[in-house]
């Protein structure tokens, strides 16, 4: 942790985005960074529902774990503000949204789909991708995602190239435009 941040997060800053385009790993370094804590919210759920999200997926599906997932987003909207990484398709549903609008704000971590591929391709933890052709897959879920993620609230476009360090410093940037987000000391 950066024991003299000079920075004040005044709203939970929620991490949205494709599979692969860094919330977790952002999430972390800019909670680190601005000395706030931070929550992966697909890491809530596995934890509230002893089972990872596969299993939740295959045993109660998809409709089940998507009511679980607006359960715990609002619960940390509700808490400090901090940083929260959410399942690629958190900020689909429009309450989601709202809750977020209303208790913190979405940054979009914009990551093209060459970038995602690249990341996500050799992982077996991502269950909508389990499918005969994995990248024509990612390809219709990143074309039917992409205008939903537009209506966040700040973007944040991803460098493929950038270490996490470097994209973390982009996103304090973006933050730091708007004060009533995050306040440079």
């Amino acid at each position: 942790m950066n024991a003299h941040a000079p920075y004040k997060l005044n709203r939970t800053v929620v991490l949205v985005g494709m599979m692969g385009s860094g919330k977790t790993a952002i999430g972390r370094a800019l909670a680190a960074e601005l000395d706030v804590p931070f929550v992966d919210s697909d890491a809530a759920i596995e934890q509230a529902a002893a089972a990872t999200i596969s299993e939740i997926f295959a045993r109660d599906g998809e409709a089940f774990f998507r009511k679980r997932e607006a359960e715990v987003l609002r619960r940390l909207l509700s808490g400090p503000p901090g940083i929260v990484s959410t399942g690629g398709g958190a900020f689909l549903a429009e309450g989601n949204r709202a809750a977020i609008a209303e208790m913190g704000v979405a940054v979009w971590l914009n990551a093209d789909l060459e970038t995602l591929w690249e990341r996500v391709r050799h992982k077996d933890t991502r269950p909508l991708l389990r499918t005969e052709n994995p990248k024509k897959t990612l390809t219709e879920i990143y074309q039917a995602r992409t205008p939903v993620y537009s209506l966040a609230g700040l973007h944040v476009a991803i460098d493929g190239d950038a270490t996490i360090p470097e994209t973390t410093q982009t996103v304090i940037a973006t933050l730091s435009t708007r004060p009533e987000i995050l306040e440079t000391l």
